[in-house]
């Protein structure tokens, strides 16, 4: 996976955008879903590494089993892993942890918002 992909599938979701709220000698480029960032990744970065939500249990089994899959950099460790996109892992893969971290995300917000972005997760909603 590359820069232009990893960036398409971020922006692939409902309400997603990319900022880059650092000074401009920080390259790093953030995905949000209603103001909460979703994905961080200095893009232009080699090798590529994008920093992605998880819930905790699945990202430390993650980590064990990925070398390419690390605790988040300058993040919570706790939910934050950082992937490096080498070609190790597959994309379907990738594409799944993005997915995830979007998820995660969403779920936080105010149902509102949720319904707003017509996230399959807000079905559920009507139940409570």
């Amino acid at each position: 996976m590359d820069a232009d992909r990893l960036r398409e599938l971020c922006l692939g979701f409902n309400g997603a955008v990319e900022d880059r709220p650092f000074p401009r000698d920080v390259e790093v480029t953030v995905f949000k879903v209603g103001g909460k960032i979703s994905a961080i990744s200095a893009l232009e970065g080699a090798p590529l590494k994008v920093s992605l939500k998880c819930e905790p249990e699945l990202a430390v089994r993650l980590r064990g089993e990925h070398a390419a899959i690390v605790p988040g950099w300058h993040l919570n460790k706790r939910h934050w892993n950082t992937v490096t996109l080498d070609g190790s892992l597959p994309d379907a893969m990738v594409r799944e942890l993005v997915e995830d971290s979007y998820d995660l995300v969403v779920a936080r917000l105010p149902r509102a918002e949720r319904l707003r972005l017509d996230w399959p997760g807000s079905a559920g909603d009507d139940a409570r």
